[in-house]
């Protein structure tokens, strides 16, 4: 890519360059002014004794003597040339002139005698001409040499497995042990045909996108120090009909000469989604891929030596014949890390960073419930950028801080200009939500609060679970998650005597959940039945993704189902925000004058009434960063007490 920019970047130059001495050179031939005499022209100069310098240059097999010079009368820019017939009277003849009248001469042999002239003027052409054809078949053959490959498989090799280990894998304690007996097998395959064993052809990683699937397949790689060819599931299909196919018998027919060895194929879902679906119809390409892939597949000998992994978001999507024991005999669900996994993860990613002794990666563990390895790294990445921005020498918590509110909501917007009225309704609607978490038994945690826009929001509660769960979560939890989604509407509408557009969001979330409650999980007075679920056509779009199993009379009930649990939060929210007005206006309070609350001064704002946290150094050296002062870090306390003043009257004044 550089070779060709750097060309497109000469090519102009060169060009210039050559019309420049073009246009010297013809300025330069411009100049002089030949005159063409006939040889008795020539020997009439001769014999007026006007002739002041010639050059005489042989021309054998011309027969000719090729004369040049300049008469007396001629400017130095001026001279004539002439062709004189070669016989020895005629140069006698001009001797005898050129001796009695005293001229100039110069002689000057026949430069077509040169050896160098020679191979110049007759070799040189013709090797240029061989050139010119050699390249040409040279390409022609490559452009062909192309055509035959474009059914050649474009998996990628790597001879030695690669560099990734086991130990670079944090977590995914049991993934790491349901593919452990594949390096077992590749490195002592004959332990396992001794008991006539059978290890899996097939193992397809399933999970959410960032935990780590294409990771753990590098490091089995690895780990095993084997071929390893990894591909895209979208590297096989093509425009053309049997090209998918024809790559797929290839990179088969690689793999086998390679064995013991992996394949490795990212995104499978783009080749081995089911056949013969959506509202289109089929796709020929695609399925005839699918269809030697599992051909392939099925043709493997026993023991043979090639293991497959694949990895995919969307298992549903895919082939049931795909999925069959003896082909993806093995399916390892690559989950959401769990706190512990994510004090690992966070382990393998700080190193190399260098941390404030105040970060805790066990406490930051704790506060990112839901996140994947990737979104953890993202998080770690963002706060050393933040750091490096902010001219610091090690990460803090601050960064970390911000980087988690940059991950999950965006950069915050504190250049965007608010008035004192919107922001007391932010304020407002923020404490709403929040005292819900502070007071209802079954709701999350509050650990955030914060009036600073972030993305499309003007403010949002951080709000995370007591205690992390993955799979259940109990009527009381689901309700207590819909009244704090409502809180923030009925704080707006008790302490503000009106309602705005801030918690339509919220309403989405809150009727999904009593939706789903009602229709899915059997919440209500309705009983245990599922009147909705995902159907299996899943390529038919979302709006056609759940299938109605009942009558409009149900219906109707469905939907006064869910105003009923609707309208019992919304009360119970109401009730609640009345019940703790003065503590719903200290946040108020609080929040306009700081902006965010972090977990600890809203803990220390309900016991006391009041956050002595506001002169804390720490706390000031915050505020200081937030509002740009210079050489915060080595002001005293009083220093930067008086600096935000000033900064705060400043502001205040604009």
């Amino acid at each position: 890519m550089k070779n060709k920019n750097y060309q497109r970047q000469t090519i102009p130059y060169i060009i210039l360059f050559m019309v420049i001495i073009s246009v010297m050179v013809f300025y330069n031939l411009s100049k002089y002014k030949v005159n063409e005499f006939t040889y008795n022209e020539f020997i009439t100069e001769l014999s007026k004794g006007t002739v002041e310098k010639i050059e005489i240059t042989e021309k054998t097999r011309a027969g000719v003597y090729f004369v040049t010079g300049q008469l007396k009368e001629y400017s130095e820019i001026e001279s004539f040339k002439v062709n004189v017939p070669l016989s020895e009277p005629v140069l006698e003849k001009i001797l005898v002139y050129i001796t009695e009248d005293e001229i100039e001469m110069v002689t000057t042999p026949n430069p077509e005698n040169s050896s160098f002239v020679t191979i110049f003027v007759n070799i040189i052409p013709t090797l240029l001409l061989i050139g010119v054809m050699i390249w040409l078949f040279t390409k022609i053959g490559g452009s062909n040499k192309n055509s035959m490959d474009f059914g050649r498989s474009r998996a990628k090799l790597n001879e030695e497995g690669g560099t990734v280990k086991f130990t670079d894998v944090a977590g995914l304690v049991e993934e790491k042990q349901e593919v452990s007996e594949l390096i077992d097998f590749l490195k002592h395959p004959k332990k396992f045909q001794k008991l006539g064993a059978r290890i899996p052809k097939g193992v397809l990683l399933v999970g959410p996108p960032g935990t780590g699937k294409t990771l753990l397949a590098k490091a089995v790689a690895g780990e095993a120090n084997v071929p390893f060819y990894y591909i895209s599931g979208s590297d096989f299909v093509e425009l053309f009909v049997g090209v998918g196919a024809s790559r797929v018998r290839d990179m088969f027919k690689q793999a086998k000469q390679t064995a013991p060895c992996l394949i490795f194929i990212d995104e499978i879902d783009a080749v081995g989604r089911q056949r013969g679906t959506g509202l289109g119809g089929g796709h020929d390409e695609r399925e005839q891929t699918l269809n030697q892939l599992l051909t392939e597949m099925d043709g493997f000998g026993v023991n043979e030596g090639i293991i497959i992994i694949a990895a995919t978001n969307r298992p549903d999507v895919l082939d049931p014949a795909l999925l069959r024991p003896g082909r993806f005999d093995r399916q390892v669900t690559v989950s959401l890390p769990d706190q512990k996994e994510r004090e690992a993860i966070l382990g393998v990613h700080a190193r190399g960073k260098i941390f404030d002794k105040s970060v805790n990666l066990e406490n930051l563990s704790k506060r990112t419930p839901g996140f994947s390895g990737a979104d953890l790294e993202n998080l770690l990445n963002e706060a050393a950028l933040l750091a490096v921005r902010r001219d610091l020498s090690s990460i803090s918590m601050n960064e970390i801080d911000e980087a988690t509110d940059r991950v999950l909501m965006g950069p915050a917007k504190e250049s965007r200009k608010i008035t004192d009225k919107e922001k007391k309704l932010i304020a407002i609607h923020e404490s709403g939500h929040a005292i819900i978490g502070i007071k209802l038994e079954n709701a999350n945690e509050v650990h955030k609060i914060t009036i600073i826009p972030r993305g499309h929001a003007g403010g949002y509660t951080m709000m995370l679970p007591k205690e992390e769960k993955f799979a259940v979560m109990t009527k009381d939890e689901l309700l207590a998650s819909i009244t704090s989604l409502l809180s923030g509407r009925v704080a707006e509408e008790l302490f503000l005597g009106q309602i705005t557009t801030g918690a339509s969001d919220d309403f989405r979330k809150a009727t999904s959940i009593a939706r789903s409650m009602v229709t899915e999980y059997g919440m209500s007075d309705l009983g245990p039945v599922q009147f909705e679920h995902k159907s299996e056509g899943v390529f038919l779009g979302r709006d056609y993704n759940k299938s109605r199993n009942f009558s409009d009379t149900v219906a109707l009930e469905i939907d006064q189902e869910v105003r009923k649990i609707i309208d019992s939060c919304y009360k119970k929210a109401t009730k609640i925000i009345k019940e703790n007005e003065d503590l719903v206006m200290l946040l108020t309070d609080t929040l306009i004058e700081k902006e965010t609350l972090t977990r600890e001064e809203i803990v220390e704002l309900v016991k006391t009434g009041k956050l002595s946290g506001l002169n804390n150094p720490n706390d000031l050296k915050a505020q200081a960063r937030k509002y740009g002062i210079k050489g915060y870090t080595k002001m005293t306390e009083e220093e930067l007490i008086k600096a935000i003043d000033t900064v705060k009257s400043k502001k205040d004044i604009d």
